[in-house]
């Protein structure tokens, strides 16, 4: 029987949604303003929370619930390593770590992981159905706004394992409503949705710290440079 669990997720997390598209930060890369400075730390703290996140789900594979949704094919933790090695070199392991909020996620994902693993689907949801829904838009968007070329600085948003995006998000769709969980653990999974939308929302409210960190200090490099001229 259908929980119809892809649906309630869906307008189940409408709000938080936007909520999180409307972060500085966020609004500023969809409108082509990307600093790669600030990039790079976002891929950074995405690299923490997927090695989590794939983590436990690769631990509850055989777990009941978790196992509706065991699909290696969508994992990022080898992409988001290419893109670190572009962005920070070969010795990227010893330059990045978890900001506060990171942090805060990863721990989320641990504990749920160990007292109820089955919300993991949540995370999952979250994180994987944005990835493809979006990333190939996102990804132009990266490329043009730092002058990428190639693949280079975007492995991330490329699903390899994947040959058609639309059809496997159906396949994901009908997955997650046919999970065997209760009407509990339905409000459950939403309720958890939402949390990880705040979650992300944290992260990209740090990033948008540091973003106007970097513009403000460039504006005052740029102030400065006109004095001089004008003396």
């Amino acid at each position: 029987m259908s929980t119809n669990l892809a649906q309630k997720l869906r307008e189940g997390t409408t709000k938080a949604h936007s909520m999180a598209e409307n972060v500085s930060f966020v609004k500023s890369f969809l409108g082509g303003v990307v600093d790669k400075k600030s990039y790079r730390i976002l891929i950074a703290n995405l690299f923490f929370v997927y090695m989590a996140l794939e983590e436990q789900i690769e631990r509850n594979k055989d777990h009941f619930v978790v196992r509706s949704i065991y699909f290696p094919e969508l994992n990022r933790t080898f992409s988001l390593k290419q893109d670190l090695e572009y962005y920070y070199g070969s010795n990227w392991k010893e330059q990045i770590y978890p900001s506060l909020a990171t942090q805060i996620y990863v721990d989320r994902i641990n504990n749920i992981s160990i007292n109820q693993p089955e919300l993991l689907i949540a995370h999952a949801y979250t994180r994987y159905m944005g990835d493809l829904s979006g990333g190939q838009i996102l990804k132009k968007i990266a490329q043009t706004a730092m002058n990428l070329s190639s693949d280079d600085g975007t492995a991330f948003y490329n699903f390899r394992d994947i040959k058609d995006e639309k059809r496997f998000k159906m396949i994901y769709r009908r997955a997650l409503d046919n999970a065997p969980i209760d009407q509990m653990q339905t409000e459950q999974i939403v309720a958890e949705a939402n949390l990880a939308f705040n979650l992300n929302m944290k992260v990209f409210q740090e990033l948008n710290s540091n973003f106007i960190k970097i513009m403000g200090m460039l504006l005052l490099s740029a102030i400065t440079s006109l004095r001089k001229k004008v003396i």
